[in-house]
């Protein structure tokens, strides 16, 4: 009998260990692939119709998913706007970053119901998204589309990698 129960107890264990390192592996991942993606949402403006104000219950930061591909010629970049109108985007490229700016309006057609949960941020916001090669900002092109931005960024010549000689 005491040999089942200490057999039990390191079975136990080990499937704790095995549970709290698969735990600590989806945080670590989702830290990482999210860093970048936390985007804060300034509240200034009222909404669309000039109604209601951003409820101050609502959250002040959201993940903004992208996409940064090299197909070999150009970059492209990719990022989810949901909720946000391509009149509320603005794209601006300085040095090697690529900003991302708009504003996602509060829909007032909630209001006076109860949240049993929020997780929508609303508001002006920024998203930096690091380039990896230098491009031609004046060649680039900008898509809207169903909530999501596309930017196609032509690698200028010194963009490509240099193999320099070590003397």
């Amino acid at each position: 009998m005491l040999q089942s129960l200490q057999q039990l107890g390191r079975e136990l264990g080990r499937e704790l260990v095995r549970g709290w390192e698969s735990l600590t592996d989806g945080w670590r991942e989702l830290l990482s692939r999210s860093a970048s993606a936390l985007t804060h949402f300034a509240r200034k403006s009222p909404s669309r119709d000039g109604g209601e104000l951003i409820p101050v219950d609502a959250p002040r930061w959201s993940l903004l998913a992208g996409d940064v591909v090299d197909n070999g010629h150009e970059l492209v970049v990719r990022v989810e706007l949901p909720g946000v109108d391509k009149a509320d985007c603005e794209v601006v490229i300085d040095g090697n970053t690529l900003f991302v700016r708009g504003e996602k309006r509060f829909d007032s057609t909630y209001v006076g119901g109860t949240y049993h949960v929020r997780q929508c941020a609303f508001g002006a916001f920024e998203r930096a998204v690091a380039l990896p090669f230098n491009v031609h900002a004046d060649k680039a092109d900008a898509d809207f589309r169903n909530g999501v931005l596309v930017v196609r960024l032509p690698k200028a010549p010194d963009a490509a990698p240099r193999r320099i000689q070590v003397h």
